[in-house]
């Protein structure tokens, strides 16, 4: 088994790009005031073409309180950009000013990233929406430019990256950098308020919480044998849900969001967890994910959360979280991320009968909100940076899913501390390779054994 480290040559990249962020610390990032005209918009590039990126990019250019325009986008795949262009273009109709992106404003490669964020001036915005392990890259370059980020989740997958992550956020910190983070469930009014009210004690302690997500396969969880035309690393970043250096998994991409809700609400992190998980069913699948997970988090005070999740077609569904106090309970999620539908019971069941309180419906939507916060903070110059608690999200979702993975009980300084880094050799990464895992014989790539790889998620050898 190749030893899990760290690239010498990524921690150089690293390196180097702390030193080129600190070597600008002293330029001054011009504020811009919340008035309209050209010299006071907020241009905005996408590195990162595919639904969440685009989905950022359309609310990125709704926001109310500053002038917004797109202005250049990155992406490895040329038909991503194309595709997600038409949609911006189809959904600004009424506004086409919004939409200015020239076809050489429109970057494909490795090394798009940087000619989108080279189009900016400072305190302009990107929205980093590519596979996660190429988040620390594109971030540090990005407070190299002095751009403001905004960055979809998860940010991380391992303890290397995490590390790197938390280091960087400093810097962008002494820049006055703003940094969102893509856990807009965080930004969610209503939310917010049921924070406020556990707090004050309107539920009591809480002693558990409980959070499920279960629906058929989604995105690119489940991926069959590669194509023998496709090049090995573009297929894995095409599939990134079903590689962990890419997305951490479908544990890490799809849950962190009902893990991050349910910690807020308990206003702390769980010390460690042990799950099981386990793959069915899956006939030529080659992915690297279980279809089933369950996971039991323990926080300080040793209350828990319980986490279920399944992504099997045929089961009952199911996309909720719940808390259960000392004098109460609460419904965290009710039917996905939005709207919450968030209440709190004098009681421990959901009847109607026993309702404190509901926020009051219809609900804003929180995709929306967490831009409109973001660009407050940069219109106002107020301190905003969200990436040291997407870390700790990040880290809490792969603690979870490690314990599952390796069949042992995991600590929250196990996996910062872990030095297995998923993607040492990201930062020089090209289409033809080396890929960061590869395939057997039989096209199928390694996949987590629990009980038998329990100091690492999975064996690996080298490309």
């Amino acid at each position: 088994m190749q030893e899990p480290t760290s690239s010498a040559a990524d921690r150089r990249s690293f390196i180097k790009a702390l030193g080129a962020a600190s070597a600008l610390s002293t330029i001054t990032i011009p504020h811009v005031h919340a008035q309209q005209g050209e010299a006071n918009t907020l241009q905005v590039a996408l590195v990162g073409c595919g639904g969440r990126g685009t989905g950022a990019a359309a609310n990125a250019l709704r926001v109310k309180n500053a002038d917004t325009k797109l202005v250049a986008m990155a992406d490895v795949f040329e038909e991503k950009l194309s595709n997600s262009f038409t949609g911006l273009t189809n959904d600004m109709h009424e506004t086409p000013d919004k939409v200015k992106v020239t076809p050489d404003q429109k970057f494909i490669g490795f090394d798009a990233y940087k000619k989108a964020m080279d189009t900016l001036k400072p305190n302009d915005i990107v929205i980093l929406a590519t596979p996660l392990a190429f988040r620390w890259v594109h971030y540090a370059y990005a407070i190299e430019r002095g751009l403001n980020v905004f960055m979809e989740k998860p940010v991380t997958a391992d303890g290397p990256t995490s590390k790197r992550m938390l280091e960087l956020a400093k810097k962008a910190d002494e820049r006055g950098i703003k940094s969102g983070v893509g856990l807009m469930v965080r930004h969610c009014r209503g939310r917010q308020e049921l924070h406020k009210r556990i707090m004050d004690g309107e539920i009591g302690e809480i002693i558990a919480m409980r959070a499920y997500r279960m629906h058929g396969p989604v995105g690119s969880a489940f991926s069959n044998p590669k194509p023998p035309e496709k090049l090995e690393v573009m297929y894995q970043i095409e599939r990134f849900h079903s590689f962990l250096w890419a997305s951490g998994g479908l544990f890490n991409d799809f849950y962190i969001h009902q893990i991050d809700e349910t910690c807020w609400m308990k206003n702390g992190w769980p010390i460690k967890a042990h799950a099981v998980g386990g793959r069915h069913f899956r006939g030529d699948a080659v992915d690297q994910n279980f279809d089933s997970y369950s996971v039991e988090y323990t926080f300080e005070d040793g209350s828990k959360l319980f986490f279920d999740g399944r992504t099997m077609a045929g089961c009952r569904n199911d996309f909720s979280s719940f808390a259960h106090a000392s004098k109460g309970s609460a419904v965290i999620s009710e039917s996905g991320h939005s709207p919450g539908m968030v209440r709190t019971f004098k009681g421990q069941n959901k009847n109607r009968r026993d309702v404190v309180w509901a926020y009051p419906q219809p609900e804003a939507s929180p995709y929306q909100l967490e831009w409109d916060d973001l660009v407050d903070a940069i219109i106002n110059n107020k301190p905003y940076n969200e990436v040291p608690r997407g870390v700790q999200a990040s880290l809490v979702s792969s603690m979870g899913r490690m314990a599952a993975h390796t069949g042992q009980e995991i600590t929250y300084e196990q996996i910062l501390e872990c030095p297995h880094e998923f993607a040492p050799h990201v930062a020089d990464m090209t289409d033809s390779g080396p890929a960061p895992v590869m395939p057997d014989a039989n096209g199928k790539y390694p996949v987590p054994n629990p009980g038998v790889n329990t100091e690492f998620e999975y064996e690996f050898k080298k490309a």
